[in-house]
């Protein structure tokens, strides 16, 4: 496994714009096809070229794990007929809630999810049932929005630098993996708005510095 430097429309923001999974990539149609087969080689999955809802920030719209991915009311008929064509053996639910910005709602890898904790209770029973883990409520650094806040993959946690240890303790007994804090791009601490990983690779906005990088591999068990 390695670490990979990329961009996206200009910007070391990836995590914003592409979901990962251990079988599968979302990426907006309108990214670069060039660094759409980058990904799709790197993390070793199947590649999903569309937007949520017309949107390209699909980091931020919708979630997953290998079993399930999440997404928001307002996904077009299009866009869910391209991610079902490529992920018939994966559940793919759509939340008819207000709320639509799931990928930064939940913290999920193969083992269980955190989720806002500002969710109702029906909807955090669908994200249960969807991704097939243990879901519980919970918060990093005191702030609700734990998906953009860490990283998780069946290897190990990447959070915010700022994470309690109260918050540090829920995430190990959750998600099962041990846990490290870090930044990326240079000292952004919303760690998943930079990094997508599974268990194949990490993949990090190019802004990420050297001593970032390190820590990185560490957490996510990166050699």
């Amino acid at each position: 496994m390695a670490i990979f430097l990329l961009s996206l429309f200009g910007s070391a923001s990836i995590g914003v714009y592409a979901l990962v999974t251990d079988k599968l990539a979302i990426v907006p149609l309108q990214s670069s096809k060039t660094k759409a087969e980058k990904i799709k080689k790197w993390l070793n999955v199947q590649m999903i070229e569309t937007t949520i809802g017309g949107s390209v920030v699909v980091g931020a719209l919708a979630c997953g794990n290998s079993n399930g991915v999440i997404l928001p009311h307002y996904v077009q008929d299009k866009e869910l007929d391209k991610i079902k064509a490529v992920s018939d053996d994966t559940n793919v639910k759509i939340m008819e809630t207000k709320r639509t910005a799931y990928g930064n709602m939940v913290l999920a890898n193969d083992y269980g999810a955190i989720v806002d904790p500002r969710l109702k209770r029906k909807t955090v029973e669908e994200i249960a049932d969807t991704l097939d883990v243990e879901v519980v409520p919970g918060e990093i650094a005191g702030l609700p929005y734990v998906g953009s806040l860490a990283v998780a993959t069946n290897n190990g946690v990447l959070a915010h630098p700022l994470i309690m240890e109260e918050e540090q303790a829920q995430l190990k007994d959750i998600l099962k993996v041990p846990l490290d804090v870090g930044t990326i791009n240079c000292g952004i601490p919303y760690v998943a708005t930079g990094l997508i990983a599974n268990d194949s690779s990490v993949v990090v906005g190019h802004l990420t510095t050297g001593p970032e990088m390190f820590i990185i591999g560490q957490a996510l068990d990166v050699v």
